[in-house]
C-alpha cells in the first residue's frame, strides 16, 4: 500500500473553489480519482425519490461532493507563534532506516511518525 499525502480523518483546509478557506476533516478518500470527501464542503443539492419500501421520503438534500486532492491542505496545529500560516501542502519523504514519513512541505516538520 501507498502512502498518501491526505489521509482519512485528517483535518483539512479547502484552497479553491465555493468553500475556500473551510475547514474540515477527510470523511473519505477516493484512490482512482485523487479526491476527498471533506465534512461540511463543497455542499451540493441532491434531489432523492420516496421509497416507500425502505420508508425514505423523497425531496431535496444536501450532502458533500467529492473535491480533487490537490485543491485542499492539511491544516497545520495552531501554536502560539507558528506563524500566520494555517495550513501546509504535505510531502512523503523516506527516513534514514527506510520508513516513508509525511512531512509538512511549510516547515519541514513530521506530520505523523509511526
Amino acid at each position: 500500500m501507498a502512502l498518501r499525502n491526505i489521509k482519512k480523518n485528517d483535518t483539512v483546509v479547502v484552497l479553491t473553489g465555493k468553500s475556500k478557506g473551510l475547514t474540515g476533516k477527510v470523511l473519505r478518500v477516493f484512490t482512482r480519482t485523487n479526491k476527498v470527501l471533506v465534512e461540511g464542503a463543497n455542499l451540493v443539492k441532491k434531489h432523492v425519490k420516496p421509497n416507500p419500501q425502505a420508508g425514505e421520503q423523497g425531496g431535496i438534500i444536501e450532502r458533500e461532493a467529492p473535491i480533487h486532492i490537490s485543491n485542499v491542505a492539511v491544516a497545520l496545529s495552531l501554536k502560539k507563534g507558528a506563524g500566520t500560516k494555517k495550513y501546509s501542502k504535505v510531502g512523503i519523504k523516506t527516513l534514514e532506516d527506510g520508513r516513508k514519513v509525511r512531512y509538512f512541505k511549510f516547515n519541514g516538520e513530521l506530520v505523523d511518525v509511526v
